[in-house]
């Protein structure tokens, strides 16, 4: 018996494993400086810039400002501007505000972002043979309302339910986040759930100590992954693997 017959609900997590970024953050800000007429911007320091912006804003004010009802545009603002000026371009108000109407229209849209080519044909699988498909993600509400519509992963086609960060006010690693899926699922037993990720330390390890199966994939061929494998999770390529891995009959995760 395959573990697919055990599952009532799948859950996935949607960067790295449905979806990826094209290109890299430093063309897009580039683009958006391009655009109000003004030099590109030096790639390496503003990418290292919001790593740092993003970083501290994350710890100050978790889940997109969540806690304290911070506007979505206003926390990603104060990230832009932060990156910007950690990078050494400090820009007047009025420029800073059309660099930041571009990035963030950008990043609100389908247009940075391509979704693996086995992503929506295993999503439909799962959903015609009767499994509940659940997407969890460290995101804000416009990955529910926006980016996943736009590249063509459907509510009610392609997943069942969401649980983003930033409208759930918790975020991974915290095994809350896995709780929560559970419930939305209809209070579906962990042992009768599934998460497929990318981080062991994001995906695999909380979604096990609430008591759910788990996988990771490795769709870049990345070092950490012979160390997940030596710890004993299941990490596959892809999601043609796991639909292959569901369907055999010698599973255990």
């Amino acid at each position: 018996m395959s573990l697919l017959t055990k599952l009532r609900c799948i859950t996935i997590d949607v960067t790295g494993t449905l979806l990826a970024y094209k290109g890299e953050l430093g063309d897009y800000y580039c683009m958006a400086a391009k655009s109000v007429g003004l030099p590109c911007p030096d790639y390496k320091r503003v990418h290292e810039g919001f790593k740092l912006a993003y970083t501290e804003m994350a710890r100050k004010h978790p889940c997109f400002g969540f806690a304290e009802k911070i506007p979505n545009i206003v926390w990603w603002k104060k990230c832009v501007r932060d990156s910007f000026v950690r990078a050494g371009y400090d820009y007047d108000e009025e420029t800073l505000e059309k660099i930041f109407r571009r990035i963030y229209g950008t990043f609100g849209s389908a247009a940075p972002y391509t979704v693996f080519p086995d992503s929506q044909p295993f999503l439909r699988w799962l959903r015609g043979q009767g499994v509940i498909v659940g997407v969890v993600s460290d995101a804000e509400y416009r990955y529910r309302d926006v980016i996943l519509p736009a590249l063509g992963l459907h509510k009610g086609s392609e997943w069942d339910f969401g649980v983003f960060s930033g409208l759930e006010g918790v975020e991974k690693p915290d095994p809350r986040i896995y709780q929560i899926a559970l419930e939305r699922a209809g209070n579906i037993a962990p042992e009768e759930a599934l998460h497929i990720g990318d981080s062991m330390r994001k995906d695999y390890i909380p979604a096990k100590s609430v008591g759910m199966h788990a996988l990771l994939l490795d769709r870049f061929k990345i070092p950490e992954a012979e160390t997940w494998r030596k710890s004993g999770a299941i990490v596959l390529p892809d999601l043609v693997a796991v639909q292959d891995w569901l369907s055999s009959e010698h599973l255990n995760c």
